[in-house]
């Protein structure tokens, strides 16, 4: 197989882009560094598109070497066949590629193996040949032999029908056919044993869905059932027509003493050893369908919960609420150093209201704090109804937000929040942690195992390993687009920069507590481990705000600077008017940009990317990300009324809906089918974690805490 070819078909780019991403992959680039400074190679191939490449590249190379070793097996066994060998070279999956090899295949003791070990296969292929003279009994007893336990003509036939049965299923013909009918006609089926019992899978009690039609969260939840042992699941195949199918493959001519007996091993190689092996592979190919959706949705909600803006500048007090062991609260200063943290109970059972307001007062005018960020947890919503309560009593200047406290408890406990924070308990990490996640999301929540943030469905039933690797991705990928300053990240945020490895990042910080702030870029060089090849990958990612060189504070590779100096010379600017916030209008003053490009020895891609960034050095892309909602008053379920119309933040989005906070505590739910005036496929197509949308109130269950929403808001 050309891959190179395969790649480009599937990818529809260029052959040429692909065989650049793929040298380039080879060589050791990430592809944060490919995507970002690589474009003249590549054609600018974004990040989504390498990485795609990436993993298929992974999987074809894969199956050449799967090919080359059936190859060599099959060729040793001396069963090779020129049309064999073209089959398995001509093979597009690693399914093809069994589905061939499995006659070949060592195999734990079947039945077959037995009767042939009897001796039986001349019998079974006698059968096959279809032209016998008497009947198949009579035929049968010439292979009675108690020697080797065969003491009838009847075990003799089973035995060769055993022999017939394995044969009909090791064809990987029939084997396609029946998967291919199967995917298309059968249904995905549930039941249980007792549907008087009341679970949370009531709906899945009678349950009957053509496959082609399953949506992928509802194969996630029947997997979840069946591993609770409340459901048997199973896929209900078109039995009849398959075998059908098989009788005419099979059944040559009208031989009456050998028809029935086929047909009998026709149905048993189906039932017995065909029928399950399908299912089964058919039941791990919608797992992991639906494992790749509910990953891809984790991870892009992951990704817009990253990429929330920072909010900067403001001194905010995180508010950890807890009923029993009481509100913990910690005061972070404007660069998230913790100033103060205290424990106030103005929940049940304390309920000492007045206290708290006076304790929490004093800390907003002690420290000026104009923001609280409250997390989402237990007793939150009585947290709100106070905190809401004292704004009012302060008369304006200090305002609120809920955040998600999903991992929050995780990080506190962890053994990064012992060393960050050695002098506190886990109740005022945790409420420091919470502070910090409106000041800057990306730079707390990477401090936090994605899986634990919590943005997705169903994450805790599937491969974790592959969720990990996905997640990773997503965050690498947040992290390098933001960029990142050297002189303040933490090591858990220097560890997804391109290039750097977690004992790289470690060293980063040391040698800044040993040697003061880095006030270049080539200090880098410095860092132990962190040779040329990795200063490579991450210079560009890391940035130095008041350094020795301005350009260090920009997305500017050092590779580039020369030819960015010379352009800012050609234009009339020195590198230090980079410090008054950009040269704005430079990209106008470039009106040949092929000539410019030719002059400083670069390509037009580069050219481009560099004037970009000398416009708006350090430009930060979340700016353009929707706003944390900042409320000063609060809800409750009982002020809500169907029609009420509300603005709220998306919290989480599942295959069947999203989830908005609309500031009464319990999240509202707005199903697929109330996102657009038009047919959608997923939410994803209207929205994304953190948007803040309009919704209408269509129902609110206060007994189940359910409330129904709309996008589509009638005014």
């Amino acid at each position: 197989m050309d891959i190179i070819a395969q790649l480009a078909k599937e990818l529809s780019i260029k052959t040429t882009q692909v065989k650049a991403a793929v040298d380039l992959i080879d060589e050791g680039n990430t592809i944060p560094f490919i995507a970002r400074y690589r474009k003249e190679a590549t054609g600018a191939l974004n990040d989504e598109i390498l990485r795609n490449l990436d993993e298929r590249l992974k999987y074809l190379r894969n199956l050449e070497e799967k090919k080359t070793q059936v190859l060599d097996t099959i060729r040793e066994q001396g069963n090779l066949t020129p049309e064999l060998e073209k089959q398995i070279l001509e093979a597009a999956t690693m399914v093809a590629v069994e589905d061939l090899y499995r006659p070949f295949r060592p195999k734990r003791r079947t039945r077959a193996m037995v009767a042939k070990e009897k001796g039986l296969e001349p019998l079974a292929m006698k059968l096959l040949a279809q032209d016998l003279q008497r009947s198949a009994l009579k035929e049968a007893a010439v292979c009675i032999n108690p020697e080797k336990e065969v003491n009838t003509a009847e075990e003799a036939l089973q035995g060769a029908m055993d022999i017939l049965a394995e044969l009909f299923s090791d064809n990987a013909e029939y084997r396609t056919y029946i998967r291919d009918l199967t995917r298309r006609e059968g249904h995905l089926t549930s039941s249980t044993k007792d549907d008087t019992v009341t679970t949370v899978y009531e709906m899945y009690y009678h349950y009957d869905e053509p496959l082609p039609r399953v949506a992928r969260h509802r194969v996630l939840a029947l997997n979840r059932g069946e591993a609770e042992k409340v459901l048997s699941v199973k896929i209900t195949a078109p039995e009849e027509q398959i075998i059908s199918y098989l009788e005419k493959k099979i059944i040559k001519g009208s031989n009456e003493y050998s028809a029935a007996v086929l047909r009998d091993a026709i149905a048993d190689s189906y039932q017995r050893l065909m029928g399950p092996s399908i299912e089964r592979e058919l039941r791990n190919d919608l797992t992991e369908t639906a494992e790749d959706g509910a990953i891809e949705v984790f991870g892009k909600n992951l990704r817009q919960l990253l990429m929330q803006p920072p909010i900067t500048g403001q001194v905010v007090l995180g508010w950890d609420p807890a009923f029993r062991t009481g509100c913990k609260l910690a005061v972070v200063d404007a660069t998230g150093k913790v100033l103060d943290t205290v424990v106030v109970y103005p929940t049940a059972p304390q309920n000492r209201v007045e206290e708290a307001k006076r304790v929490v007062k004093a800390l907003i005018r002690k420290y000026h704090v104009t923001l609280i960020s409250l997390g989402n947890g237990t007793a939150s919503r009585e947290s709100e109804q106070i905190i809401s309560e004292m704004l009012h009593e302060i008369g304006g200047g200090v305002s609120y937000a809920i955040v998600s406290e999903a991992g929050a408890s995780v990080y506190s406990a962890s053994k990064l929040a012992t060393e960050e924070f050695p002098q506190f308990d886990v109740g005022q990490r945790s409420s420091a942690s919470i502070a910090r996640r409106l000041q800057d999301p990306l730079a707390e929540l990477v401090k936090i195992d994605p899986k634990a943030i919590g943005v997705g469905q169903y994450q805790h039933d599937m491969n974790q390993k592959k969720l990990d690797e996905s997640l990773r991705i997503v965050v690498e990928d947040a992290v390098n687009q933001v960029g990142v300053d050297v002189n303040t990240a933490s090591a858990p945020l220097l560890e997804y920069v391109s290039g750097i490895s977690k004992t790289v990042a470690k060293n980063i910080v040391s040698y800044r507590e040993a040697n003061g702030a880095f006030r270049d870029r080539r200090e880098l060089l410095k860092v132990e481990k962190l040779g040329p090849k990795a200063f490579e990958q991450c210079a560009g990612f890391l940035r130095i705000r008041g350094g020795k060189d301005p350009l260090d504070m920009s997305a500017v590779h050092p590779e580039s600077y020369t030819a960015a100096k010379k352009l800012m010379k050609e234009l009339g600017y020195e590198p230090k008017d980079l410090l008054k916030g950009g040269l704005k209008g430079i990209r106008a003053q470039v009106k040949d940009v092929p000539a410019m490009a030719a002059s400083l020895d670069i390509g037009e891609i580069t050219l481009k990317d560099i004037l970009e960034e000398l416009e708006k050095p350090s430009r930060d892309p979340r700016e353009e990300m929707p706003k944390p909602v900042l409320r000063t008053d609060v809800l409750a379920m009982e002020d809500l009324q169907p029609g009420m119309i509300l603005k709220g933040t998306v919290r989480n989005i599942v295959d069947f809906g999203a989830f908005v906070d609309i500031g009464v505590h319990h999240d509202g739910l707005v199903h697929i089918s109330q996102m657009a005036r038009r047919r959608i496929q997923h939410p994803l197509e209207v929205v994304s974690v953190g948007d803040v949308v309009e919704v209408q109130v269509m129902s609110v269950e206060l007994n189940k805490k359910r409330i129904q929403l709309t996008m589509k808001v009638e005014k």
